[in-house]
């Protein structure tokens, strides 16, 4: 039966939990209890009703939580219960602890290591961040770095490193990125207005002018709705979605095209490196070719000129950039897709290459490589279509 008497309140000492040795479970008063288990381990308990339902609530064992401590918290969850709260949401987020960048950018960074194929892209990802993003905002906590912290960052390497400094721009925004779908900052990402107080790179800085890959995206789409001509904007995109030079593209044929096996095989005489090359195409390059060839339907080329009887000019990319108000090149899409490869996909280094039709320096591999990663090339490039595709349809470059 249960008591008719005085609930107790306080009813146990400190010297009391030390001294009880029976299993079994011993009122202190207002719903705190010590339990010691079978084992001989104590430890506190909570007992209240939390929105209408009875809870139990572990405080700790004895060893870490003293008498007077499990009597606090007891209180304060008691409080909350009443006023119709949670406690446990009030502890889990107590212990929700905002981590600095440091530690957020090694979390993000063992969460894709796993992924990641390459072990040598993997230790770069995280050395470029120590070298160059700790020394100013490795102790900052994530929810207070902004933006003039980013620039610290890059201001010192943007023009003297320009390929390193935009890496590193990259991996932050990736850092502040996961930070904010993580709970720990809101708001912009503070990369994203960066660029407006850093000096613009010259020509010196970098071999070709490249979109950022993250802009790929809106550039096709902006492509899209420009009054370029239309074998002019298929021609583009194709070269975009098959990463191929502009050389390549323009001077297509259509005996080269085998829509069957989705396949566009160059001859060695038009290749860089003069061997063969196979280049796969996804969906979205398909599309371009039915509508290409509904343009042109008698020319041997696949971007005709005007007159049907030539290719496109070599210059008509660069001039689509400059109407577009683009500080780009053609070429510089070759690199997009190649940080792009880098930074957002575990494909190994070796497909990306052969996928920009790379010659491989080293002598030992290239006597050892007869195959050219096809199907793996296949699925890359499906993959960086369907990125393409995702990217801000309605923003215009």
């Amino acid at each position: 039966m249960k008591s008719l008497g005085r609930h107790p309140d306080k009813a146990l000492s400190a010297l009391q939990v030390k001294q009880i040795k029976a299993p079994g479970r011993y009122a202190d008063g207002n719903g705190l209890y010590l339990v010691v288990d079978l084992s001989g381990a104590k430890r506190w308990l909570l007992r209240t009703v939390v929105q209408g339902r009875r809870r139990d609530i572990g405080l700790g064992g004895v060893a870490i939580t003293s008498l007077a401590e499990a009597r606090d918290t007891a209180q304060i969850y008691r409080k909350v219960a009443r006023e119709g709260g949670d406690p446990l949401t009030t502890r889990r987020e107590a212990r929700r602890v905002v981590p600095t960048f440091k530690v957020a950018a090694e979390t993000v960074h063992a969460e894709h290591e796993v992924s990641w194929k390459n072990p040598k892209h993997a230790k770069q990802w995280i050395n470029t961040l120590t070298q160059y993003a700790y020394p100013a905002i490795g102790e900052y906590r994530v929810d207070a770095v902004s933006t003039p912290d980013v620039l610290r960052v890059l201001s010192p390497i943007w023009l003297v490193k320009p390929e390193t400094a935009r890496r590193v721009r990259q991996r932050i925004g990736t850092v502040m990125d996961w930070a904010k779908a993580a709970g720990f900052r809101s708001g912009d990402n503070p990369i994203d207005g960066v660029g407006r107080g850093l000096p613009k790179q010259t020509d010196a800085d970098k071999h070709h002018e490249a979109v950022p890959y993250a802009e790929v995206g809106t550039f096709v789409h902006s492509l899209q709705r420009s009054n370029a001509g239309p074998v002019t904007k298929l021609a583009f995109e194709f070269l975009i979605l098959t990463v191929s030079r502009t050389s390549e593209v323009l001077q297509a044929k259509w005996h080269e095209i085998d829509l069957n096996a989705e396949l566009w095989t160059l001859p060695a005489e038009r290749m860089k490196a003069k061997r063969e090359h196979r280049v796969p195409m996804a969906g979205r390059c398909l599309e371009i070719l039915g509508a290409a060839r509904a343009l042109s339907p008698d020319a041997d080329f696949v971007f005709p000129n005007a007159s049907g009887d030539g290719p496109l000019s070599n210059m008509v990319f660069l001039a689509i950039l400059k109407r577009m108000k683009l500080k780009a090149t053609a070429h510089g899409f070759r690199s997009a897709f190649r940080d792009w490869a880098a930074e957002e996909t575990s494909f190994p280094r070796e497909v990306a290459e052969m996928a920009l039709a790379h010659t491989i320096t080293n002598k030992v591999e290239a006597a050892y490589r007869r195959g050219d990663l096809l199907e793996k090339r296949r699925d890359m490039l499906r993959e960086w279509a369907n990125y393409i595709e995702a990217g801000d349809q309605g923003s215009e470059i």
